[in-house]
């Protein structure tokens, strides 16, 4: 492990360090810029094409503030991947940078004005879960993506409620979109409390994981001056790890715990998939059967007891889960199985057939997908059981108890993103937290970071997703991309099985 101050064995250079701090200072102050003359606006026209962006309205000057402040925040966090400075400067830059896109309109998409619309239904006394946001009456409807406006919401209830407190309390759209913007930031902060003590947990150095989960541009863009309910999930998701990792055992502990991994479900259903793995970081001593029965169902009771207050609070039930069949209905070839549905149309049409395989390959990856969890469950689960057949005198293996279980976690989330219908950048936050806590080889931090930065670069200030302009190309190129991961990946395990 590098001591503070050194980057991947190395001392970080001040002059370096210096450099990508303020050039990421000077791309957030661009986005700013670009998202005033461009950005999400209430007013704002829906572009449909990269012309049309280009002769709007100060089109040029947006685009380009747009282009070279993404290229300069993007390439300033990429610079330090391996770890910043100290922890305090991380804190320090990430703060400075999210400082000018703190006075940003909504920038990078417009589904804060979709919070705000369900909040409004619902304080008016229609079910969001049945209703889109235009049947309900909302009277800023027209500040919704026209592909959300008929759909009923798939948040979860106590955001719901929030978004409905941010209604009532603003006053209006723009102090609606105010209090949704500082629970958005309070989400962050609650990230960035939780950060250290999990890095700490797992044995990874705080610098980097502070760097990587905070500087990244996607928090500052899409969480902070895009208000995404993420922010709020991720928060609570973190603090309820946190809780965990401190105080396994504990059932008072783990009781809190389950009500903090149950609010962070109901704000977003993606939480879900961290449960299983928090059951296993909830056990203290040995891994039995026993013993994970006993803990977990102390853990399940705190995240049943949130889900049914929030739910009788609100008077909403269970109906958000419905709403979530309705996330896949944007079809973008940036959600991998979309992708490959689109390339196998493509081929299909070359032969005069039209085999509509995207419902097909995104039904196949779900079920990939709890494959794929359960597999990695039981990864953790046998491997966590083998460290408690060794004495746990050492820090090592102390550390190595909780890394298992948050590494599990948040490969789990990053299969769900991968493997979901849809994918926005934002839903990459999830995952990059928890690796960067739980990821101790250097290395292996690439394959986390590359994809988030890629992911930075996808949508334009007035929440236009680039992926709309590049469908065919996109689609080519990302099922390319899928077949050779998976050569690589058979490969390396005939290698291994070679040995």
């Amino acid at each position: 492990m590098s001591e503070p101050g050194s980057v991947a064995g190395g001392p970080v250079r001040p002059v370096a360090a210096g450099l990508a701090r303020y050039a990421g200072l000077a791309g957030a102050v661009l986005l700013t810029v670009a998202a005033w003359l461009g950005g999400a606006l209430p007013d704002a026209p829906l572009r449909t094409t990269l012309a049309g962006l280009w002769h709007a309205s100060y089109g040029p000057s947006t685009l380009g503030c747009w282009l070279v402040g993404t290229a300069l925040l993007v390439g300033a966090w990429w610079s330090l991947r391996w770890g910043a400075p100290s922890t305090r400067w991380a804190y320090v830059t990430a703060g400075l940078w999210a400082l000018p896109l703190l006075a940003a309109p909504p920038m990078g998409s417009r589904d804060v004005y979709s919070y705000v619309c369900q909040g409004w239904s619902w304080t008016h006394g229609v079910d969001p879960y049945r209703v889109g946001v235009a049947a309900a009456g909302c009277p800023w409807t027209d500040t919704v993506t026209p592909i959300w406006r008929a759909t009923p919401a798939p948040y979860g209830p106590f955001f719901v409620l929030l978004a409905g407190l941010a209604v009532l309390l603003g006053g209006g759209l723009v102090g609606a979109i105010v209090l949704l913007r500082v629970i958005a930031v309070a989400g962050v902060l609650l990230a960035a409390l939780c950060l250290p003590g999990l890095a700490r947990a797992a044995g990874v150095p705080t610098r980097r994981a502070a760097w990587l989960a905070l500087a990244c541009p996607l928090v500052g863009v899409h969480l902070v001056a895009g208000a995404h309910n993420d922010a709020l999930g991720l928060g609570l998701l973190l603090f309820g790890l946190l809780v965990l990792v401190r105080r396994p055992g504990k059932p008072r502990a783990l009781v809190v715990a389950g009500v903090l991994l149950g609010l962070a479900v109901s704000v977003k259903a993606v939480a879900v998939v961290v449960l299983p793995f928090a059951a296993l970081a909830a056990v203290l001593g040995r891994y039995t059967l026993r013993v994970l029965l006993r803990d977990a169902g102390w853990l399940t009771a705190g995240v049943l007891a949130a889900l049914l207050v929030t739910s009788l609070a609100t008077g909403l039930g269970l109906g958000w889960v419905g709403g979530l069949a309705h996330s896949g209905d944007s079809k973008q070839w940036t959600s991998p199985p979309t992708a490959v549905g689109f390339v196998v149309d493509y081929v299909g049409g070359l032969f005069g057939q039209e085999p509509h395989a995207v419902p097909v390959v995104r039904l196949v990856a779900l079920a990939l997908l709890a494959v794929l969890l359960v597999a990695l469950w039981w990864r953790a689960w046998t491997g966590l059981r083998r460290l408690g057949d060794v004495q746990q005198r050492a820090v090592r293996l102390a550390a190595a108890r909780p890394r298992v279980a948050l590494l599990g976690a948040g490969l789990a989330l990053a299969a769900t993103v991968l493997l979901a219908p849809v994918f926005h950048p934002w839903y990459a936050t999830w995952p990059l937290a928890l690796l960067a806590v739980a990821t101790v080889s250097l290395a292996r931090t690439v394959w986390f970071v590359a994809p988030c930065a890629v992911a930075s670069c996808l949508t334009l200030p007035d929440g236009t997703n680039l992926a709309r302009f590049t469908k065919a190309p996109g689609a080519l190129l990302m099922t390319a991309l899928i077949v050779l991961l998976l050569v690589w990946a058979v490969r390396v395990g005939l290698a291994r099985r070679a040995r």
